[in-house]
């Protein structure tokens, strides 16, 4: 029995309401229709570090030695070549005797992710993959698809014990179709005119992909306790549900008014949310649109109530920050270049150096004396306790899944942050620890001594001359 063993997502904590958007840009394009609010990824956030906190979310509770692959699907990695998954695999502090794999180029690329690790774990080739999907896609200022964009991302765990959805059949449609596309080297996202790419796309795709799914294994749509249509026009969405005579129960809430289109993550994210509320005996059909479609059926067993304690999708959509400022929005995704002062010039990357302290770095892996005990970092050979002061008998210790609090802070004006003012922090870790990190998603005055912390994954920089990205962890108070 192959399917979902265990799901996770991440939401941005700031959203900008769409009316902010269309008033700062309203007398050059003609106004969308569409209302709410959509996720807007911070200054220090893109489509790995939104994929890593989803596959942490995921990843609770599950021993990761047992993961042998992790799957990411995206149209806007950070490198055009460097495995994206890679990096996630390394921040994770997985094996490296695993697989890894990017899927690029289209927005149906979550599913077809899903169902490739499906396929490896049946094969017995794997066992245990991650499966994440993320987006931080962008439209040109005054388009539509600057409007209808949001950024999230979505995981799952691909496995064939204590699985929470099975995998009972699929269907795919692939058509050259181009709707949405980005050059090589282009910053934008291009679309066709709107009416074709609904008439033509949207409403004829997603409808064959999911008729041919019934028809293959003899459904009728009313068996579907939910079924999941991803679409970033509302009034087409509605009218598919009608074509297609869903109930209005049986329909999973497309997300458009929440959170945007996150691309890539859209239908997996939706699949996250139906998940959430599933029962055992559930069916579940899952559409997802890009070049074609796709179309999954999955049916929920008795395991699903082993995996409640997920941040998900409605614990995120609860914990927000409004971004009232145009201006900042269009700074965060460098489209209004800031000037970032002598104080915010990136030095030359070491990248041998950054190969050596991967897990230092990246996973924030520090050492543990096997003689006492003690923790520390970053990874030293010598035990930092007096009373011991043993060499060579260090173990790597991860900290980013552990308790913190924090000790003290403090908020710096003079240094570069495209968010001033620029915090850090000392944290102390439960179990042992104390250094300091800079903080992210927080403003100074809900700042704390001894308040709780906890650790993300986030870009500190971007080496614009030899177009490296840097990452390392931060701290920030914690989501709901």
């Amino acid at each position: 029995m192959v399917g979902i063993t265990s799901y996770g997502a991440y939401i941005p904590l700031q959203r900008i309401n769409r009316k902010i958007i269309s008033n700062a840009t309203g007398w050059s394009t003609s106004a969308t229709s569409l209302p709410g609010e959509k996720a807007v990824a911070n200054y220090d956030e893109d489509s790995v570090t939104m994929a890593v906190a989803a596959s942490i979310d995921c990843l609770t509770g599950i021993d990761r030695n047992k993961v042998g692959g992790v799957y990411f699907a995206t149209t806007t990695p950070p490198y055009r070549e460097r495995q994206s998954a890679g990096i996630i695999a390394t921040v994770l502090d997985l094996r490296p005797d695993i697989r890894a794999a990017d899927f690029a180029d289209s927005v149906k690329t979550g599913t077809l992710a899903l169902l490739a690790a499906c396929d490896a774990v049946k094969a017995g080739s794997e066992k245990n993959i991650v499966v994440c999907a993320s987006d931080c896609r962008l439209g040109r200022p005054g388009s539509a698809q600057e409007v209808i964009f949001g950024e999230a991302a979505a995981a799952l765990i691909v496995g064939d014990t204590d699985v929470i959805a099975t995998l009972e059949g699929s269907y795919t449609l692939t058509y050259d179709f181009m709707d949405q596309w980005r050059a090589d080297g282009d910053k934008f996202n291009r679309m066709w005119e709107d009416r074709w790419v609904r008439d033509e796309g949207y409403t004829k795709f997603i409808p064959q992909a999911i008729t041919g799914l019934l028809k293959k294994y003899n459904l009728n749509i009313k068996d579907f306790a939910k079924v999941v249509i991803p679409c970033i026009y509302l009034r087409e969405h509605q009218g598919m549900t009608k074509a297609l005579q869903l109930d209005d129960k049986q329909i999973q809430k497309e997300m458009l008014t929440t959170v945007g289109a996150p691309g890539s993550a859209h239908s997996l994210m939706m699949l996250v949310a139906a998940l959430e509320d599933a029962k055992p005996g559930d069916k579940i059909l899952v559409a997802s649109y890009g070049n074609g479609a796709d179309a999954l059926f999955f049916q929920v067993t008795g395991h699903i109530e082993k995996v409640r304690d997920r941040k998900g999708i409605k614990k995120h959509l609860s914990s927000k920050k409004e971004l009232v400022n145009y201006e900042r929005y269009l700074s965060f995704r460098d489209v209004i270049p800031m000037e970032m002062g002598s104080r915010g010039e990136v030095g030359p990357t070491r990248v041998s150096l950054a190969w050596r302290e991967r897990k230092v770095i990246l996973a924030l892996c520090g050492a543990r004396c096997k003689r006492c005990g003690t923790p520390q970092y970053p990874y030293q050979r010598v035990c930092v306790n007096p009373k011991c002061g043993t060499i060579d008998e260090m173990e790597y210790y991860r900290f980013s899944d552990k308790k913190a609090r924090l000790f003290s802070y403090t908020s710096d004006s003079l240094a570069y942050s495209a968010s001033p003012p620029e915090l850090y922090g000392v944290v102390d870790f439960d179990g042992g620890g104390r250094f300091a990190f800079n903080f992210t998603d927080c403003e100074p005055e809900s700042l704390k001594v001894d308040m709780p912390v906890e650790m993300t994954f986030r870009r500190k920089y971007v080496d614009s001359v030899r177009g490296i990205h840097g990452f390392l962890r931060k701290a920030m108070p914690p989501r709901a």
